[in-house]
């Protein structure tokens, strides 16, 4: 069994983390750090995990484990991770912002399996991707890998989990509800590693990519509308992205455009590629807090164990 501890243990990602490793079957929990929920359980928190665990948060972490997962906020995980002591041999997926670019990666590897699935595979450390990289990510890779890219259009829309789960003004049920808004345009800090995915398989790739994020009215998902200029018509892109999602268990190319309710609590990814006179139109949906966090962690860690690379994460969509 490979024994995991989890650091930051209270917040959503950490919570879908919990739920999926519960039922992973080559998993032990053996571990959740929560430095303001040291002693409480578990379920007084993640109340969906009522009757499915009886575990406490603990203070301080047990470096005797396989592997850590890194669920704190943004600019927590680095300062974690130089006070980790040096006989530590496990692994590390962190899913914070702070080894995601490669200035700052620090030994880790960006944790984006449908990009570097042969990278991840021997690493020590991983930096798991953002979420609306991943979906944007997701819609562009094969263009990118045949060399395809010219300058790209990005309106995405993202559910309130995606800003985690302390309290701001633009989060709660008053302000979210029956509500929409743009936010950080052109500015999104996922442009970076979305830029160097994309030299790394475009490196002639000079073009903007033109992003604009938006708040939905609803708690999960993403969904990502993606065009560009292309000289590709309609079926040839079709069999491109085919063809480079393959051999990718989670990523399926679909007919008709996608929407959100088919992947909410799935680790899949929908990518659908339709012709409109010169452009190219992608859309690319996932669940922002499983393929765009937690359960993209776990694909990883099944693959840095030599696991089948869906093991454990053969979720059910919500139903309607």
């Amino acid at each position: 069994m490979i024994k995991v501890g989890i650091i930051g243990g209270a917040g959503y990602t950490a919570g879908e983390l919990i739920r999926i490793l519960l039922n992973h079957p080559k998993v032990e929990i053996s571990f959740v750090q929560s430095s303001s929920q040291a002693g409480l359980p578990l379920t007084q928190i993640h109340t969906d995990l009522i009757g499915e665990t009886e575990e406490l948060f603990v203070q301080e972490a047990d470096y005797s484990v396989d592997v850590l997962f890194l669920c704190m906020g943004h600019g927590r995980s680095r300062s974690f991770v130089e006070a980790i002591p040096a006989e530590y041999q496990g692994k590390i997926i962190d899913l914070s912002h702070d080894y995601r670019l490669k200035d700052t990666a620090d030994g880790f590897v960006y944790g984006l399996p449908e990009l570097n699935r042969a990278a991840i595979r021997p690493a020590q450390k991983i930096a798991n991707p953002g979420c609306f990289a991943t979906a944007i990510q997701l819609a562009l890779l094969p263009l990118g890998d045949a060399g395809q890219l010219s300058e790209v259009h990005v309106h995405a829309i993202t559910g309130s989990t995606g800003a985690g789960q302390a309290c701001s003004a633009t989060t709660h049920f008053s302000w979210r509800n029956n509500n929409a808004s743009v936010y950080k345009s052109f500015s999104h800090q996922h442009l970076n590693e979305i830029g160097e995915s994309l030299l790394q398989l475009q490196p002639d790739f000079k073009e903007a990519v033109n992003f604009v994020p938006m708040r939905g009215n609803f708690p999960r998902g993403i969904l990502a509308s993606v065009y560009l200029d292309s000289s590709l018509e309609e079926a040839a892109a079709q069999e491109l992205y085919e063809h480079y999602y393959a051999v990718h268990p989670f990523t399926h190319v679909v007919a008709n455009s996608p929407d959100v309710k088919q992947v909410v609590n799935t680790n899949k990814a929908l990518v659908c590629v339709k012709k409109h006179g010169y452009k190219l139109h992608i859309v690319s949906v996932i669940d922002n807090l499983l393929k765009g966090a937690s359960g993209q962690a776990v694909q990883n860690m099944n693959l840095l164990f030599g696991l089948d690379e869906a093991e454990g994460l053969r979720l059910k969509p919500v139903a309607f």
